[in-house]
């Protein structure tokens, strides 16, 4: 009877202890989830960018129907770069919109009681919120590139051999190295470089009552504006435009991040005084919408 009585608790003590151990990342996993279910256009975005661009390619191809056979290659091998500069810039455009809506809807429709009352810390919550913007969508537009851009190749491969082309598609290596092109620049750019942005807005997000978006560019209107009428310099405005246009020595030193010719420089990128400065501006404001949001109640 003593040894069944002692088997029984640490029988008990073991199932207690698999899953504290297991559900460590649960609430984080249920919160991206969350995210995902409430906010939809963080697929659908994307996949409408991808829609108009192959809208565009057919179209393309359409016209180019009638063209001779040397005109129609160099028109149709064209559009890859800029689908994919249309599915990231609607990626981009989500991010900004999910952002300053993240912490701030919770708080106008009164959801923040009901998600405040599970077991969820407010930790969790908000970067499960940076997540989206930060890793969900730069993996999503990445995929949804690159199977657009494998479809394209298709359809022109198609169109060319229609027409008694001889098909000559980028072979293995050059696709390769579009594709870690197109990782490294959203790695870098959309993640890395953006990141004070997405902490900035999410900041906002958790701090204003209404109209979060004014709130979230008045501060920096003032500051480039104090500095302009005080010491006639535009230090801060072109800091923000430079950090904004994405592109400069740290992060490749081309526009054209599907250019075949364009240098890797990671060592030259994390090294750059602007990406640290630009995290630890990010950790402060996502530190700073845990904070806030702690305290805040319903709008």
């Amino acid at each position: 009877m003593n040894t069944q009585s002692n088997a029984l608790p640490e029988s008990c003590e073991s199932q207690r202890i698999v899953p504290a151990t297991t559900s460590a990342t649960r609430p984080f996993y249920w919160s991206v989830r969350r995210e995902l279910w409430e906010y939809r256009s963080i697929y659908i975005a994307p996949l409408a960018g991808a829609a108009v661009a192959l809208f565009g390619f057919l179209i393309a191809i359409l016209v180019l129907s009638a063209a001779n056979a040397t005109q129609r290659r160099p028109a149709l091998e064209d559009p890859y770069g800029q689908a994919a500069a249309l599915i990231m810039m609607a990626a981009f455009i989500v991010s900004i919109f999910y952002s300053l809506e993240a912490l701030h809807g919770e708080r106008r429709d009164g959801s923040i009681l009901f998600w405040k009352s599970l077991p969820v810390s407010d930790l969790t919550t908000v970067l499960s919120k940076a997540s989206i913007p930060l890793v969900v969508l730069p993996l999503l537009s990445f995929v949804i590139v690159v199977a657009t851009v494998v479809i394209m190749l298709l359809l022109s491969s198609l169109i060319l051999l229609g027409s008694g082309v001889p098909v000559a598609t980028p072979g293995t290596p050059m696709l390769v190295q579009m594709g870690m092109m197109l990782l490294y620049h959203l790695i870098t750019v959309h993640v890395l470089w953006y990141a004070p942005f997405y902490g900035w807005l999410l900041l906002v997000s958790a701090w204003a009552r209404r109209a979060a978006f004014l709130w979230a560019a008045l501060p920096p209107v003032a500051i480039g504006g104090i500095e302009k009428i005080a010491f006639h310099t535009t230090y801060f405005f072109d800091m923000l435009r430079y950090r904004f246009a994405g592109s400069g020595p740290e992060v490749g030193g081309s526009d054209n991040f599907l250019n075949p010719m364009t240098h890797f420089t990671p060592g030259r990128f994390l090294a750059s005084p602007g990406l640290w400065i630009g995290l630890l501006i990010t950790a402060a404001c996502l530190a700073a919408a845990v904070r806030l949001r702690r305290r805040q109640d319903p709008i």
